[in-house]
């Protein structure tokens, strides 16, 4: 337990844990040693640098976290390096710090037991990214490939990473995935496992490696690195034959996780067809998530793994009440093999969000469910009809309005957004698609760049919360300071008064999700003419993210009222923007 909790500590936090430990053996063991006059006050310096070090890096990595624990360690590790400014009395001291040796020893067996998920993790959701799919499906222009697909019809002659990198980055999203392998088997890295790779392929003559130009294009735009490895492989023949394709797919796996630095999510869907030989696999899904998680513990298992759920349908459409509190059973791959698409078709591609599965996590839904699990969903859609470049729909893109309309329902939903983007034959994204991915990049920037909460009068019912802290905590898009109603207390009202009207566009609420997912109602209130308050619209969940349209009404005055939520509501955010 201890080493799995020290595996999912940072580096950054590590260091600091390090750096404290250091400082109390710098102090404690200069006297308990008797170590000499010229090893005590080198040691005094050093260990006062370090402490500085340690004050700086706590406070911005823990930003709040553990505050006494860290600053009690801080206290300790400075009085530890203290004695050695004189030549105290040893023999008292051994005791002294003895003790210290076991705090720090205690400190560091309580630190590995107790520092879970930061809360500062959660502000690095990556809520908008995008796909690419690209494979020798691009050149024959099919979705699903036969596996039987010759290598040499795969020549991008102008690939460029680096472009769909910046399209991502410019168009506000914050990380990509790469199709390693799709159901064809054909690999984009030089898998030492299969000759069906891009090594036997004309691409700079059999020595590319289209998974590290894109993991290096990623880096220098500022992204984080996906991946996605398709369990079906219609190409290889231990396909179907149990653990003779397990451990083929650990093989890649092992390669794509140990050799293009860290792995921000690993992408599964639930295809599973029938191999070049006619059989079916069953999946060892409980193998290729431990060694997803043995060799990239802090990336996030998608779809048909235990993190983040498919939202149902590749239409883009998302539901009106959005839980990422769920039944347990949920996190099955089978149920997502079920729901997944089974053969090649368009009409899947279309089809909407099946009635059955519109609510998940409603009281009623889980009225019967001994487990629950907290398993957020997904948006996944493609800006052109197919997944993969086809030539014929050049004229049939997704538009900038469909787009924003796309981000403002699902990252605006309690989902986040995977926007695909295919790469022609060239290796290059098409104009109109890049084009349109930038105005919605520059949608987001303009849009949500200037919070009016920030000028506003905003005032709370309740007036504090448990903590004692006033609804100012509010403008602020942080975990560690948030507005937390007392047990019991379900109801909350926020109330934002300016000095003048303004036209207001959107709202943007978020809840403190450390603390799960609780807000079932609220309704949101304007002042109309003559300071009349009237209700502008009334919804159901938050979760991570809402966004509501607020009509571009005039007002000074907004109100937000949460009506019901399961337990306490908690609270992290308000932004409202014109």
């Amino acid at each position: 337990m201890i080493l799995s909790a020290y595996k999912k500590i940072s580096v950054a936090k590590k260091a600091v844990i390090y750096l404290t430990l250091f400082i109390a053996f710098c102090g404690w063991s200069s006297i308990y040693l008797d170590w000499g006059g010229w090893l005590s006050k080198p040691s005094f310096f050093i260990g006062f640098f370090l402490f500085c070090l340690c004050i700086y890096y706590c406070r911005r990595i823990t930003s709040g976290e553990m505050t006494n624990v860290v600053n009690w360690t801080l206290i300790s590790a400075f009085s530890s390096i203290i004695p050695a400014l004189g030549d105290w009395d040893a023999s008292f001291l051994s005791y002294f710090y003895g003790y210290i040796a076991t705090y720090y020893g205690l400190f560091f067996y309580y630190l590995l037991r107790t520092w879970k998920v930061s809360p500062n993790a959660f502000m690095k959701i990556v809520t908008v990214f995008c796909f690419i799919y690209f494979t020798v499906n691009t050149f024959t222009g099919s979705e699903w490939g036969l596996g039987d697909e010759p290598e040499s019809i795969f020549n991008p002659k102008e690939l460029d990473a680096r472009q769909w990198a910046k399209t991502a980055a410019e168009g506000g999203m914050k990380g990509l995935i790469l199709t390693c392998k799709h159901h064809d088997g054909f690999c984009l890295w030089p898998s030492r496992y299969t000759e069906h790779s891009i090594k036997n392929s004309p691409y700079k003559n059999g020595k590319g490696d289209i998974v590290r130009e894109t993991a290096e294009a990623c880096k220098e735009f500022g992204l984080k690195f996906g991946v996605y490895l398709s369990p079906w492989d219609r190409n290889n023949e231990a396909y179907g034959k149990g653990k003779e394709y397990d451990d083929y797919y650990v093989n890649q796996l092992t390669e794509l996780l140990t050799n293009y630095g860290d792995i921000f999510v690993i992408w599964l869907d639930g295809a599973c067809g029938e191999g070049s030989n006619g059989k079916k696999q069953i999946y060892d899904w409980k193998r290729y998530y431990e060694v997803m998680r043995k060799l990239q513990p802090d990336a996030v298992i998608s779809i048909s793994g235990p993190d983040i759920r498919w939202c149902g349908n590749e239409a883009g459409q998302v539901r009106p009440s959005e839980w990422s509190v769920v039944a347990a059973d949920m996190t099955d791959p089978a149920i997502t093999a079920q729901l997944s698409q089974q053969e090649d078709n368009e009409e899947f591609r279309n089809r909407p969000l099946d009635e059955t599965q519109t609510d998940l996590g409603s009281r009623e839904c889980l009225r019967s469910e001994k487990n629950l699990a907290y398993y957020p969903a997904e948006t996944d859609v493609s800006i052109r009809p197919g997944w993969f470049y086809h030539e014929e729909e050049d004229d049939k893109v997704r538009s900038f309005e469909n787009l924003k309309e796309i981000y403002l329902s699902s990252v605006g939903g309690n989902t986040t957004l995977l926007l695909n983007l295919p790469p022609m034959k060239n290796g290059k994204l098409h104009p109109t698609d890049v084009q349109n991915v930038k105005l919605l990049g520059e949608f987001i920037k303009d849009t949500f760049n200037d919070n009016l909460a920030d000028i506003a009068e905003l005032q709370t019912i309740p007036e504090k919360d448990i903590h004692g802290n006033s609804g100012d905590v509010l403008r602020t898009d942080h975990y560690d300071r948030v507005f937390e109603n007392a047990a019991g207390n379900r109801e909350l009202t926020i109330q934002m008064r300016w000095k003048e009207k303004n036209m207001l566009l959107y709202l943007v609420l978020k809840e403190a999700i450390p603390y799960s997912q609780r807000v079932e109602k609220f309704s949101v209130w304007y002042a109309a003419a003559e300071g009349k308050k009237e209700k502008l619209t009334e919804a159901t969940t938050i979760g991570y993210k809402k966004i509501v349209d607020l009509q571009g009404i005039e007002t000074d005055l907004l109100e937000i009222h949460i009506e019901d939520a399961r337990v306490a509501p908690v609270l992290s955010f308000v932004g409202v923007y014109k």
